[in-house]
């Protein structure tokens, strides 16, 4: 019997993860089983995401990860990691226009983006003048030390 290219999505794992979320508080679950992997987030928003807001990803099959691989963005000499633990916000103010966006010139020192820690608002310069070809958070998202956020060729 000929594989299927369609991905089958196990609604049942998915709702009883959503409720998971609900009932410990978390905003995001991983699991990794027969070597697919699902996840389970709340949406990323400034303000609190209403508990039925979830995002869903689904790992390509083993077989698929080769075509799929991209660069580990943790060993790119243009990677931007983050200081500090916090909050990565791409914008200034909710909803305001984001600092960068994939294909933008910046220099060094220009704002790429805020990661709030302890209530204390704090921008992530550019380290070097170059084009921005990925970015690697989204707005809202935690962030943890040394995790890469942005990477500038």
């Amino acid at each position: 019997m000929a594989k299927s290219s369609k991905t089958i999505i196990d609604r049942e794992l998915i709702h009883e993860l959503t409720q998971l979320l609900d009932e410990t508080g978390l905003n995001e679950i991983e699991i990794e089983q027969d070597g697919r992997r699902v996840r389970v987030a709340r949406a990323a928003s400034v303000a609190a995401a209403p508990p039925a807001a979830v995002r869903v990803e689904v790992a390509p099959q083993q077989g698929a990860e080769a075509a799929v691989t991209a660069i580990d963005p943790s060993k790119h000499p243009g990677v931007v990691i983050s200081p500090m633990v916090g909050t990565a916000y791409a914008a200034g103010e909710p909803g305001g226009r984001p600092f960068i966006d994939i294909g933008s010139k910046v220099k060094a020192g220009d704002t790429l983006l805020i990661v709030e820690a302890m209530k204390t608002m704090n921008q992530i310069p550019a380290p070097r003048a170059g084009t921005v070809i990925q970015i690697l958070f989204e707005d809202g998202q935690p962030v943890e030390f040394g995790e890469p956020l942005v990477i500038i060729e």
